[in-house]
């Protein structure tokens, strides 16, 4: 039971912690140099939209304010399936943009591939409705295409408190962990997933995704990379939405994050096989974190059983950071305390790795 104990101990913190210090140390050994430079290559923007009338003139407006010359510039949105004035707003704008309106509804990746389809630039921006990009993010994601090694850039989420409502430090440290392993990771070769919120790729490098895909994030740019392309992480490229302060909303995106991750194994077997260049990268940055609900289980099983005071106080200490979460979860005032919001999100973290599990064997794989 020892051993477990420190083999689960060591899984846990190498998916947290030490895959991010190994990036380190590796980027600092075979820092991989990017061309970076102002260019002007043709773009097509593409959105796929389901009932977004309440986000959508808002995107229109962003989309408006980009600064890029308009006559390299295509935008085209697709409404899939929509059941809301989706489609009417679409159709209105359409001195100025190239509304695709998909009657019957297909699934994120569907439309993406639709509309992926009508696209004549040389580079594809993938953007969603809700968030709002900086005037010069496509500028800024297409600098990085003057490297001809760069098959795919990522751009950056920032997540901000939603009016009313505060970010809690715990959320902010899983963030900050997440933005520096991937900036490792682009540093020292490729990321293995981008932003769905604002990502770019060739358009000859693009593969159709398959039908009912959750994460077009990552199936895009891993075959990117199978096609031996660079991703890069491009963090003035900026992408930003709220934090939701509906009870649940972060927690339900999480799960459908995680679900999508079970899913992509199954769609794409060859993202375990070696045809996957950067398999060591995906297994350490996306499979992980799956499987550390079970290991912390074994953690606390082992240290309750072993006889010795350090796994007493092991046991302890995990009995005191659950404790902690259970208040951040009933008095949510609380989670302005760094501890008690660092254990919370690490629970919910957890929590919704479990959950997506549960979906994934229940086959409920939601398509947007």
């Amino acid at each position: 039971m020892k051993l477990l104990f420190w083999l689960s101990l060591g899984t846990v913190s190498y998916t947290y912690f030490g895959y991010a210090m190994l990036l380190a140390v590796y980027a600092r050994l075979r820092r991989k140099p990017l061309l970076q430079r102002q260019m002007l290559p043709s773009v097509s923007i593409v959105i796929a939209a389901h009932n977004e009338e309440r986000h959508l003139r808002a995107k229109l407006s962003n989309l408006e304010s980009l600064l890029y010359p308009r006559d390299q510039l295509q935008i085209l949105i697709a409404s899939d399936g929509s059941t809301d004035r989706t489609a009417q707003i679409l159709r209105e704008s359409a001195a100025w943009i190239t509304p695709i309106i998909l009657n019957q509804p297909r699934g994120k990746a569907g439309a993406l591939n639709e509309t992926a389809r009508q696209a004549t630039g040389e580079i594809l921006v993938f953007l969603d409705v809700r968030q709002m990009v900086d005037a010069n993010a496509i500028s800024e994601l297409v600098t990085c295409f003057a490297d001809p090694e760069v098959g795919a850039v990522s751009g950056e989420l920032l997540l901000e408190p939603a009016a009313g409502g505060t970010a809690h430090d715990g959320l902010g440290i899983y963030w900050r962990i997440e933005k520096a392993v991937r900036k490792l990771e682009s540093q020292s070769g490729s990321v293995v997933g981008v932003t769905g919120a604002i990502y770019a790729i060739r358009r000859e490098l693009f593969v159709e995704i398959p039908n009912g895909t959750i994460l077009d994030d990552v199936f895009v740019p891993m075959n990117v990379a199978r096609q031996g392309r660079r991703v890069i992480f491009q963090p003035t490229a900026i992408a930003r939405d709220r934090i939701f302060v509906e009870r649940g909303k972060e927690f339900s995106r999480k799960v459908r994050t995680l679900t999508g991750n079970y899913q992509l194994v199954q769609l794409a077997p060859w993202l375990l096989s070696p045809a996957n260049p950067l398999l060591f990268r995906f297994v350490s940055h996306k499979l992980l974190r799956l499987f550390v609900p079970f290991f912390l289980l074994a953690m606390a099983v082992s240290s309750a059983v072993s006889e010795g005071a350090f796994y007493k106080m092991a046991f302890a200490a995990q009995l005191v950071c659950y404790g902690l979460a259970v208040l951040g979860a009933v008095r949510p005032a609380s989670r302005g305390v760094k501890p008690i919001a660092i254990a919370y999100t690490f629970v919910q973290l957890n929590l919704a790795a479990v959950a997506a599990c549960n979906n994934f064997v229940q086959g409920r794989n939601k398509v947007w």
